[in-house]
């Protein structure tokens, strides 16, 4: 296995090479205005400082979000474009997942709260049970408020930039975890690598966004002016 894993749903370009036992390589920059400018050379250094080739690739893994409509279509299309050229499928996994993920792989074996910035003073969030299997989602992802999540959620361990962000409203901050503010493709990769291993499918390479886009078609602009 060659998997290449690839994220742009949060204020990170991340970007990760695994084999089946271990990461090879990685890049991970905070910017989260330049995803578009900076995954591509993440890409080419994590090949170059694995000493392989996108020709040996057998998997192509992206982050679906929920994440910003700009952001996250930029590592999707990249990860679409990179395995179409290698005829494979791209497949997809939930950043939130990820960072559950990596929770559990710091040993935390409890329930946690995900929260990752959605900008407009919203949190992307869900909720999971961590146990000495693995990580299991109690909710769909949805956006919020922080403020305005049940006030027995709030008060979880939280992983994401989320909890740095809104600390009144979301105070437990996993310890483990601090440093996970976004999400990074090693986890992406890690998560993917443990499910395709057990046979388990993942998320087509669709963008999962939890609202409209603010663009509307010009036809569309008088009835919203009008509503």
């Amino acid at each position: 296995m060659l998997l290449l894993a690839l994220d742009t749903s949060t204020s990170a370009a991340s970007v990760a090479l695994w084999d089946d036992e271990a990461q090879l390589a990685s890049s991970h920059v905070v910017d989260a205005q330049a995803h578009g400018e900076i995954l591509a050379p993440g890409i080419r250094a994590a090949f170059a400082e694995a000493g392989r080739s996108p020709a040996e690739l057998t998997h192509v893994v992206t982050g679906v979000g929920p994440g910003p409509f700009t952001g996250l279509r930029v590592g999707i299309v990249t990860a679409r474009t990179l395995a179409h050229v290698r005829g494979l499928t791209a497949l997809g996994l939930s950043g939130l997942d990820a960072l559950a993920h990596r929770a559990w792989t710091s040993g935390t074996r409890e329930r946690v709260l995900v929260a990752t910035d959605a900008r407009r003073n919203e949190v992307y969030w869900s909720v999971y049970d961590l146990d000495a299997d693995g990580i299991y989602p109690l909710a769909s992802p949805q956006v919020a408020r922080a403020a305005d999540l049940p006030e027995d959620v709030r008060t979880l361990p939280s992983v994401g930039r989320g909890g740095l962000l809104y600390p009144e409203d979301l105070p437990n901050r996993l310890v483990v975890c601090e440093d996970a503010l976004d999400v990074d493709a090693g986890d992406l990769a890690d998560l993917a690598r443990r499910r395709i291993a057990a046979g388990e499918d993942l998320l087509p390479a669709e963008p999962l966004y939890l609202r409209r886009p603010d663009a509307v078609p010009s036809t569309s602009v008088k009835s919203v002016l009008h509503r």
